[in-house]
């Protein structure tokens, strides 16, 4: 497969991009990869009018067709977006509990061209295989007016928040870390990754790609973006994730950046800093976060080349707008017989959303959590034309179904956890999200 290229002479948002191509192709299908244009935040992709789409839905259905990582297998060479629910781990596991989601298990479309955004660079360039087709986005992305598209994008947006509760959700999730806590002290699991919903109405049915684009304007981060799949299915997933999960180069070198331990920020630097220095020093994090890259270092040595596995970087202090994370870096080598299937398979759920010993967490957090996760907690995954693969977990998330919008939170709850600090945590990871939509 021969990939052209055309790289443009001029700059603008992709934002104003995304929302010109969705204007004239229509929303059916896109997939934008946003960033925040800072570390690890380079890139964003946008793809418009799949080529093909996979899915996979009805986990109660556990035959070969249903499967989302058999239907992986199946996908040809080309520029593939989609994302991964946590529940396709009832075909890692099936004798544990898993509840059935109402949005795809798996979603995946193949774009040609693709168009790749460089923050940094401030350099847009659209890839394919078809020569007329890249001159016809590279005329339609030039004749965009920047002026024009900036005065018409939406984000005057009217939400119903009266259904949230958060006194009655941190009573609950206190109750649940209790619960956690006394399962840690007997023994039975050392970590859990404890998460709760809450769910707003909108008023009108609104584009996804417009509630994404109001997020934006506060919520930039480095695996965020948007996902929308309105082919008989009223559904799509919006990010604004921190946290790759898997990445696998074309050497086949695999990293996965887990976080684990968070606190908030503050508009008074001095406060700021005292926040970040207290997560760094704090026992309860540094554990959290280590148990973590046991956890996935662990997985990796399934389908990594022994003796390959390292940790280049741990608890290394990370800064967004509005928290401060703790993120640990593990790397290894893959081995020749294995690909990005077997290390998703391998890793699948993500370690950082779960906890440990894994399987049991997943069993445990079943019982606890009154809903199903669906993509949140699961994966954005790319694959690019050389077969280079990139994926984040779907923390600080929002799934629209219909006109419903779920937006999730969770906590890691070990021994020495304060179910008083949790919650108060909960909601400081909750309230940015909710007050996007505001």
């Amino acid at each position: 497969m021969k990939i052209k290229k055309i790289i443009l002479e001029k700059w603008m948002d992709p934002a104003l991009i995304t929302h010109h191509l969705t204007k004239k192709f229509g929303d059916k299908g896109l997939a934008w990869l946003d960033s925040d244009g800072k570390e690890n935040g380079e890139w964003s992709i946008i793809g418009i009018k799949p080529k093909k789409i996979i899915q996979s839905r009805d986990i109660n259905n556990l035959d070969k067709t249903n499967n989302p990582f058999n239907n992986l297998k199946n996908i040809e060479k080309g520029f593939w977006i989609g994302w991964l629910s946590y529940e396709a781990g009832v075909y890692i596991e099936p004798k544990n509990p898993w509840r059935k989601s109402n949005m795809a298990t798996l979603w995946i479309a193949s774009y040609d061209p693709i168009i790749k955004c460089n923050l940094i660079k401030k350099e847009i360039i659209i890839e394919g295989t078809n020569s007329s087709e890249l001159v016809n986005y590279k005329n339609i992305i030039n004749n965009i007016k920047n002026i024009e598209e900036e005065n018409i994008i939406k984000t005057n947006l009217n939400f119903d928040f009266s259904q949230i509760n958060l006194n009655e959700m941190a009573e609950k999730f206190q109750k649940n870390v209790l619960e956690l806590k006394k399962l840690i002290s007997l023994g039975d699991i050392f970590q859990a990754n404890l998460t709760t919903k809450c769910e707003i109405e909108s008023s009108k049915d609104y584009n996804p790609l417009d509630i994404y684009l109001k997020i934006r304007r506060n919520l930039r981060a480095p695996f965020g973006g948007i996902i929308i799949n309105s082919d008989n299915y009223k559904e799509a997933v919006l990010s604004t994730s921190p946290e790759r999960f898997i990445k696998i180069d074309n050497k086949n070198f695999v990293e996965s950046r887990p976080i684990k331990g968070t606190r908030s920020r503050d508009k008074d630097l001095n406060q700021d800093a005292l926040n970040a220095i207290d997560l760094i020093t704090n026992e309860k994090d540094r554990a959290e976060n280590i148990m973590i890259v046991d956890l996935i270092r662990n997985d990796l040595s399934k389908v990594c080349e022994i003796g390959s596995i390292m940790v280049p970087e741990i608890l290394k202090l990370e800064s967004f707008l509005k928290v401060h994370h703790l993120t640990s870096v593990i790397r290894g080598k893959l081995k020749k017989d294995k690909n990005w299937i077997d290390v998703l398979k391998a890793c699948w759920p993500g370690g950082s959303i779960t906890g440990a010993p894994k399987l049991r967490s997943c069993q445990r957090l079943f019982e606890l959590e009154e809903c199903e996760r669906g993509p949140y907690c699961g994966s954005f995954l790319k694959l690019d034309w050389n077969g280079e693969f990139d994926s984040n977990i779907l923390i600080r998330s929002f799934l629209i179904k219909d006109k419903k919008i779920n937006i999730y939170a969770g906590c890691g709850i070990v021994i020495d956890s304060n179910p008083e600090e949790e919650t108060n945590e909960l909601k400081w990871k909750l309230l940015p999200l909710i007050d996007s939509l505001k």
